[in-house]
């Protein structure tokens, strides 16, 4: 590696270092001072507080170095712009591709941490950092999921729930459907359910079952009763924050076995899936349009680079969000509306850099 390479490098993620640590503090700043109330009310441990801040620092990089990057980016290498120094590595008989060579590099180490982040490191954060959420900093009326949950767990079993309790396992309004030749078998209703992990089994409250008979009906009742179901708790929870929790190869079992089920919500989990991959891509492809937008000397120095990087990096998050959701909410296949945006910006990265070039 030349003299050349390794000063690029140096800048490259001594800068991108510098970003992370200049923002994330910002974040727990804030985030602090819009939760310290709860936590003194609560009187929540200083150490817990310490593990949630380490578990929320790991989930936010994750989910802003793209953006993190690609600004940092921006921010040296115009700085290399404005001191001449692109010129005189260029004048030297550098080509621009060879002059890409330790940005390259630099976006494979980013890349690669972030891939593993992504894959052991980061599910763990982000159960820790919902945990923490669910348990101490929501009110009473918000630690259930809001929104009704209904499940399939199985080709004839369906499940509801109009609450639910992630903390204390505890859902409220169950039902619970079995279905033969998509006749109604049977329908169970309970105004509380509750999981015990040691047993594995499920206490109904208010447990009524109604039995579908050719011409009568069977009812049965009791205050309390205790049973084995084919789902786990993890059904009952938000779909989203259910698939974040995994690693790579959990989140990979979890999906086919849902699919297996036949269940409705499969395309959220596998965004998050596909997710794990197209990140750490996208660092490759913000790379380059950084360095196209930013190599050139501009009259109005830096600055007019930083607002050109702020609005294609906000349009990127535009496009993700958006693609996403489409993929979330309606049959648009979740693989082509994660890669789309890495796609169309690559296509602008090329153009952009063919123009710097010249």
């Amino acid at each position: 590696m030349k003299i050349i390479d390794k000063y690029i490098l140096k800048r490259y993620l001594g800068t991108f270092s510098v970003m992370l640590l200049m923002f994330i503090p910002i974040g727990i700043v804030i985030d602090v001072s819009e939760k310290v109330n709860k936590m003194i009310e609560k009187k929540i441990a200083l150490s817990e507080i310490l593990i949630y801040y380490v578990d929320f620092t790991i989930y936010f990089a994750n989910l802003l170095f793209p953006i993190f990057l690609f600004l940092s980016v921006i921010l040296f290498t115009s700085k290399l712009a404005n001191n001449t120094e692109i010129i005189a590595i260029l004048s030297s008989g550098i080509s621009f591709n060879r002059f890409l060579r330790p940005f390259f590099i630099g976006a494979t180490l980013v890349s690669l941490f972030a891939l593993m982040m992504g894959f052991f490191l980061v599910p763990s954060a982000s159960k820790g950092f919902n945990d923490f959420r669910y348990k101490n900093l929501k009110g009473n009326s918000q630690t259930r999921e809001t929104s009704d949950i209904f499940r399939q767990i199985d080709t004839d079993e369906y499940i509801y729930v109009s609450n639910y309790n992630y903390m204390s396992k505890t859902g409220f309004n169950f039902t619970f459907e079995k279905f033969k030749d998509n006749k109604l078998v049977y329908k169970i209703n309970s105004n509380r359910i509750k999981y015990n992990e040691k047993s594995k089994k499920y206490t109904l409250h208010n447990y009524t079952k109604r039995t579908i008979g050719v011409t009568n009906d069977i009812l049965e009742s009791s205050d309390k009763k205790t049973l084995v179901f084919n789902f786990e708790p993890d059904d009952l929870t938000p779909v989203v924050y259910v698939a974040e929790t995994m690693s790579i190869g959990d989140l990979y079992s979890f999906i086919d076995k849902e699919r297996k089920k036949g269940n409705a919500n499969i395309n959220t989990y596998l965004v998050v899936f596909y997710k794990k991959f197209s990140l750490p891509i996208s660092a490759f492809i913000l790379t380059l349009i950084a360095v196209a937008v930013s190599s050139m000397k501009r009259r109005g120095g830096m600055g007019v680079n930083l607002a050109i990087g702020i609005c294609i990096a906000f349009t990127f998050i535009f496009f993700d969000k958006v693609f996403g959701t489409l993929a979330e909410k309606s049959a648009f296949h979740p693989f082509i509306a994660v890669w789309i945006p890495n796609f169309v910006f690559g296509i602008l990265a090329i153009y952009l850099l063919r123009n710097a070039k010249r």
